[in-house]
């Protein structure tokens, strides 16, 4: 039962009518922001950061391992998120210092990244679907 959950919500991050996915990640960039530099809340931060990398794994786990298990394309995802972050956090460095307004910034274009790889997909998926 709880697996059937997850997955529900796992299909509804993916799909992203009309961006919610997409703006909710951004709206937690600017959460994590604030609270980097104004409010400094740990319960905050740390549940701002969870739902980030769950709606940004979840878009890259379903782009890139469709076929796996929901747990298992949830796993994956993650962790290509986390090295996509880690590249483009690498570079924010060897560009410029990593502060919390870089951190933030890269933060809000790995979101992009996934996003866009998350539309490019749902995109073939419904033109292959259409077709067939």
């Amino acid at each position: 039962m709880g697996s059937l959950q997850i997955s529900k919500v796992e299909a509804l991050v993916a799909q992203d009518q009309k961006f919610i996915s997409t703006l909710t990640s951004y709206s937690l960039v600017l959460i994590i922001y604030a609270n980097l530099n104004i409010l400094q809340s740990s319960v905050l931060g740390v549940a701002a950061s969870i739902l980030y990398f769950l709606i940004n794994g979840i878009f890259l786990g379903r782009a890139f391992f469709e076929k796996e298990d929901t747990f298992f394309r949830l796993m994956l995802g993650l962790l290509l998120f986390i090295m996509l972050l880690g590249f483009v956090g690498w570079f924010a460095v060897i560009i410029y210092n990593l502060n919390a307004t870089m951190s933030s910034l890269v933060l809000f274009v790995v979101a992009t990244i996934c996003s866009l790889i998350n539309r490019k997909v749902n995109h073939k998926k419904c033109h292959s679907a259409s077709k067939g």
